[in-house]
């Protein structure tokens, strides 16, 4: 919805977010509604998300920079943080510290929709690393939309020597 109709630029209701849905496979699928950076937040995001019974909205993960939390708003899930899988229902506030001892990632094994609210600190340079698939995702978006880095990669493609591919002679 455009700006001009909304009351205040840092006012922003859930109705008048833009949609986003995406799915893969049988496994992954979720509409998603950015409010933080719509509504002009500049350290703290926050984002609604849907998800279907059975479905997940992102592999497992965990982050090196950016802590996140869940609030759950309808629904029940089974979150898989670090080692543990844990029950999650409405009403449900989780802590999300960054490293690879809270990789997670949150199944709807309800029978309705999952919908929660996800809240991240907004660094413009990430790393995040995805356990089940060995890949090392890293990205920088200084200030804008538009990432001046993004890039994934398997851990053992990775360069080990740092002066691989460049000119020493």
């Amino acid at each position: 919805m455009p700006e001009q109709s909304r009351r205040h630029p840092n006012v922003l209701n859930l109705s008048e977010a833009e949609s986003r849905t995406a799915s893969r496979g049988d496994r992954f699928a979720y509409t998603s509604k950015m409010l933080g950076r719509t509504a002009g937040g500049r350290g703290i995001g926050a984002s609604w998300y849907e998800v279907p019974p059975g479905r997940t909205a992102f592999p497992a993960h965990w982050h090196t920079a950016n802590e996140e939390a869940i609030f759950v708003l309808e629904g029940r899930g089974a979150l898989r943080i670090g080692k543990e899988t844990v029950a999650l229902r409405s009403g449900d506030w989780v802590t999300l510290p960054v490293g690879p001892d809270h990789a997670h990632q949150l199944v709807n094994d309800g029978d309705a929709p999952l919908r929660y609210l996800c809240f991240s600190t907004l660094e413009t340079t990430e790393i995040v690393g995805y356990p089940d698939s060995d890949k090392i995702g890293v990205m920088s978006v200084a200030g804008g939309p538009t990432p001046w880095v993004r890039a994934l990669f398997r851990m053992g493609e990775q360069v080990t020597d740092y002066y691989d591919g460049e000119k020493t002679d």
